[in-house]
């Protein structure tokens, strides 16, 4: 493959809408609300959490390969493995990965040290608990994502949500407000939902290599009950905006959204083969991203009204 097809397989680069829907909230938010829009910052901001985004992406890869979790669920039959391949497939070795994902690091904290010049210093807390989130998400000697305590589930929402939305804002206005921190709720919720959902593929092969997600911990009934409760909190949060005023009422449009996941919902089976949670993955990362630019447009339009 060229060089192109490794970056991008190695990387998960395509996830990057999970990052890139709260960046452009935050940001929107800040001109709407504050009346400021710096262009380079906002790329800036972008690129650095884009980055930080895909080294989440490959240090959860590399550190589930030295732990046997993602050589589990390749030998596993029926389970879906959900990592790049390239380093349970022998394509790329463990050192050059390794590599490959700290310039991922590097690049995000040359952003948020520029960042930190122009918006102020407070910026670098968002970059430094945001790598803590993303290595020891499954690195030792934390693991958190081991543990079937949550814990995972709840850094997603912080960083998927409350993280980028009210740092996007902050490096606009160089201040921080309740309003971005409401405004990610949903969103939040929602990538949380997407990430929560990408367990079911290999729940198996992880309960064998000792991988505690909640979906292992509870069993697949339970685990899909929490996953439906996730889903409504993320568009009762929307309902929550709006009569708080964050949104424009013409925002639950973004209840349509919905659509997708619980459509599949009413298709599964209190037990399901592997393969059958695809099109959950798939609708979730729809509702995610349609219901964050259904979001953001109605806030512009509020803010050019």
């Amino acid at each position: 493959m060229n060089k192109w097809t490794l970056f991008t397989k190695a990387t998960r680069f395509w996830s990057f809408s999970v990052m890139l829907i709260p960046i452009v909230l935050g940001t929107v938010g800040a001109y709407v609300w504050e009346g400021t829009f710096h262009p380079v910052l906002f790329i800036l901001t972008l690129i650095g959490a884009i980055s930080a985004h895909l080294f989440s992406n490959m240090v959860n890869d590399l550190w589930d390969f030295r732990n046997g979790t993602d050589t589990e669920a390749k030998n596993s039959a029926g389970e879906i493995s959900t990592n790049s391949g390239l380093l349970t497939g022998g394509i790329l070795s463990e050192s050059f990965y390794a590599r490959m994902t700290w310039s991922m690091l590097a690049i995000a904290l040359i952003c948020g040290g520029i960042l930190s010049i122009y918006s102020g210093w407070n910026i670098l807390w968002f970059v430094l608990v945001g790598a803590l989130i993303a290595y020891f998400y499954v690195a030792p000697p934390l693991r958190y994502g081991y543990r079937g305590k949550g814990y995972s589930e709840m850094a997603i929402f912080i960083a998927f949500g409350i993280m980028p939305v009210l740092g996007s804002y902050f490096v606009q206005t160089g201040q921080f407000s309740m309003k971005p921190v409401i405004l990610s709720l949903p969103v939040g919720f929602l990538t949380t939902l997407l990430l929560f959902n990408h367990h079911f593929l290999h729940w198996k092969a992880d309960e064998q290599a000792g991988k505690l997600t909640l979906v292992v911990v509870w069993g697949e009934q339970k685990a899909l009950v929490f996953s439906r409760v996730l889903l409504f909190t993320g568009y009762a949060s929307v309902i929550v905006c709006v009569l708080l005023g964050v949104l424009p009422v013409y925002a639950l449009l973004a209840m349509v959204t919905a659509f997708w996941p619980l459509r599949i919902y009413s298709s599964l089976e209190q037990h399901n083969a592997s393969p059958a949670y695809i099109p959950l993955m798939g609708a979730s990362q729809k509702a995610s991203v349609r219901c964050g630019v259904v979001m953001a447009i109605t806030l512009l339009i509020q803010g050019l009204i």
